[in-house]
């Protein structure tokens, strides 16, 4: 059934003059071509008048759009591949299973629901580098995936019996294994392997082979060690090279990396070596996404020369490297998690010299068709303005993005004939289906652009205005403002729906999401802005936005508030010790002591401090807790007990000082939850138990749900 996706596009933006004839079949929804409705078709809801709006304070509103809701729809995508039959395998996590990780394929029906293809005992959910990804891996109809309970390897045949190790039992979780690939010729599975057995604050990484015969299991053999990190092993079609990523201490991976390639001999070793990418110590890159072509040519990402991450390709016969496609955007992003697709090639047959891949630029992504040989690209239009994953089937595209009004979700794309348009768009997976009936109290997301402390440099963010079809301001009135900071540092947040957004604006609270100087999305230059300034570039732009929509007018000056998860929660805390801009903040699993968490924190991250902060001196100078004097507003923190990346001391640290001070402070802790709130019950809670106390102690209203608070020391 053909698109007119142009059209689709502006009937997703601008739903007042055209309506989606949408068919939803099981959890599957099929947009057909836009067109005009007539007014009797609509329900009545939709034609009647709607009642005049309620007049009442910023965020004293009522809102559908719950914490129960928000909790709920807090699913999330950990991975996805293709089956030998074309059909789409994925992970997702079901907060309501308290944060399983399930694995979950594509039905053959559209009418159907997707198939669960691992038992409810099991999840697939690797702990290497803390923050895992590639947990799993399919070739034909056989799944390799990680369980999280054990960390050991299993195999699943789709449709077959229960899930069968496949690597050793170390009667503890201390081997890990990610980013797996298959290696049909030697019968065997290359994946990158995390040993703490020696140590777990500086455990050995390596690329290892599992064998794959059947009752067999034995130790992995080593293929290629030496190296802090490695990333991306991958097997070319022709089954006698293997492409890898590595990088060193002290740098992370979007730092300096390097990209190698190795032979396979008769038994299977690699014997010899070839640095492709990051071995000229005079041209600082980090290489990224090897992947090999099917007819034997190695692309990959990386961002030599520009600063941008582009895609190249080696040629082998001379070792050298030239570019694909060049443009100021982004192709990546940055490795926080294994297993990141970003491109993939077209139809796979051999004579295809089309890659589909997605490019970040100006706060959104876009979709394309590259003809590697032509060096053209030519734009896919479908409705997500963010893209995140990408993997190609034989006769279609998988791709997993959202939108500001659509949630994070994965889409099947039919391309014409000539692959150079899409003709159908299916969305076959949504972190919340049932979303568009709280479409009229969506809040979309304005992308700014403000002024730093620095002369001459700006910064970005996502600003979302109250929103409710219910509720208006008083006319005097200017709504309170919550600012995010992202995570990280080195991430970026996007422009997309995001029910936790949605919960704030939809109550009449003004919120501004910010990507400050250090994000990335903005190319290498910006990304490097935080490099020995975090704790100032980041904590001034935060600033810096709340106060540019301050006197723009849009938000209350005196009820200014910022949140951040980790890396963003130090920012907070950062913030509210050596700024005045805030009146209260909230704190999730966020960094109080810079020195404790350089010392405690894992192996990925255990250089990575040193890079952002300096000097011995800033470990001080930057700490908030060795500032507690300087905080002058409330303060809430969030924390779960099993944290390995902050540990739990560091809020305890912030929350007995904050205490002692005589500050209005409270600190919630979460027994079972690590580094993020996975479990329904806490997401929910933490949501509530923010909106409460910002509103208790800042807000100046009464919040419309029915809350219970909790007890906050000196102030209760």
């Amino acid at each position: 059934m053909a698109l007119a996706l142009t059209a689709l596009r502006a009937t997703l933006l601008s739903a007042s003059a055209l309506r989606h004839l949408t068919i939803t079949i099981g959890r599957q929804q099929r947009i057909s071509k836009p067109c005009r409705t007539m007014a009797s078709s609509l329900p009545a809801s939709s034609v009647a008048r709607s009642p005049e709006k309620i007049t009442a304070p910023y965020g004293s509103w009522k809102s559908p759009i719950t914490a129960d809701v928000v909790s709920g729809a807090e699913k999330r995508l950990g991975g996805i591949a293709v089956a030998g039959d074309g059909r789409l395998v994925w992970i997702e996590t079901r907060p309501t299973e308290g944060g399983r990780a399930a694995l979950v394929m594509e039905p053959v029906k559209v009418e159907d629901k997707p198939l669960d293809l691992i038992p409810a005992e099991f999840a697939a959910r690797t702990l290497a580098q803390e923050y895992g990804g590639g947990a799993f891996a399919v070739l034909e109809n056989m799944i390799i995936f990680s369980n999280y309970k054990d960390q050991r390897l299993y195999k699943q045949i789709i449709g077959g019996h229960s899930p069968v190790p496949i690597s050793p039992d170390y009667s503890e979780s201390v081997v890990r294994y990610a980013d797996g690939v298959f290696d049909p010729h030697f019968n065997r599975y290359l994946t990158v392997m995390e040993d703490h057995r020696k140590s777990s604050l500086n455990p050995i990484t390596s690329i290892v082979a599992i064998n794959l015969n059947d009752g067999n299991i034995q130790e992995p053999k080593e293929l290629v060690s030496g190296n802090d990190f490695y990333a991306f092993p991958r097997v070319d079609p022709n089954k006698t090279r293997m492409a890898w990523v590595e990088w060193s201490h002290p740098n992370m991976p979007w730092d300096k990396a390097e990209l190698w390639v190795g032979y396979f001999s008769e038994n299977g070793d690699l014997c010899k070596r070839v640095c492709v990418a990051g071995g000229d110590p005079m041209l600082v890159e980090s290489p990224t996404e090897p992947k090999w072509s099917s007819n034997g040519e190695l692309f990959f990402i990386t961002d030599r020369k520009s600063g941008f991450w582009n895609i190249y390709k080696w040629i082998e016969h001379k070792n050298e490297v030239v570019p694909v496609y060049s443009l100021n955007a982004e192709f990546s992003r940055a490795l926080w998690v294994f297993g990141i697709s970003s491109y993939d090639f077209v139809g796979k047959d051999g004579d295809n010299q089309k890659i589909v891949c997605s490019y970040r630029q100006n706060g959104r992504s876009y979709l394309g068709i590259l003809d590697y040989v032509q060096g053209s690209f030519s734009p896919l239009d479908i409705p997500f303005t963010d893209i995140s994953n990408i993997v190609s089937a034989s006769c279609c595209l998988y791709v997993e993005g959202a939108s500001g009004r659509q949630p994070l979700s994965v889409a099947k794309v039919i391309l014409d004939e000539k692959q150079s348009k899409a003709i159908e768009f299916l969305i076959i997976w949504s972190s919340s289906p049932d979303i568009t009936k709280y479409e009229p109290y969506f809040s979309l997301p304005e992308l700014i652009e403000f002024p730093t402390e620095n002369p001459g440099q700006n910064a970005y963010a996502y600003f979302y205005p109250p929103k409710n079809e219910s509720y208006q301001a008083p006319p005097d009135e200017k709504p309170p403002l919550l600012v995010k900071s992202h995570g990280g540092p080195t991430s970026e947040t996007r422009g997309v729906l995001d029910l936790n957004i949605q919960y704030w604006t939809s109550r009449g609270w003004a919120f501004v999401d910010v990507n400050y100087g250090g994000s990335t999305g903005y190319g290498r230059e910006y990304r490097e802005r935080l490099l020995g300034q975090w704790g100032i570039v980041d904590v001034n732009d935060c600033c810096s936005s709340a106060k540019f929509l301050a006197e723009s007018g849009k938000v209350d000056a005196q009820r200014l508030c910022i949140t951040g998860r980790s890396a963003g929660g130090y920012t907070t805390l950062a913030c509210l010790a050596f700024r005045d801009t805030f009146k209260a903040g909230a704190s999730l699993y966020g960094v109080a002591d810079l020195s404790a968490l350089k010392a405690e924190t894992h192996k990925f991250e255990s250089h990575y401090i040193d890079n952002l902060v300096g000097s011995e001196n800033a470990y001080y100078e930057r700490a908030p807790i060795n500032f507690v004097d300087k905080f002058t507003c409330p303060v809430i923190l969030f924390q779960g007990l099993e944290d390995k990346v902050v540990p739990p001391d560091q809020a305890r640290k912030i929350y007995k000082a904050l205490k002692e001070k005589g500050l209005p402070v409270a600190l919630v802790e979460y027994e079972g939850e690590q580094h993020g709130f996975r479990k329904a019950e806490n997401i929910k809670f933490t949501l509530e138990q923010q909106m409460m106390f910002l509103a208790r102690l800042v807000g100046h209203f009464e919040v419309a749900d029915a809350i219970s608070p909790i007890k906050i020391d000196n102030f209760d």
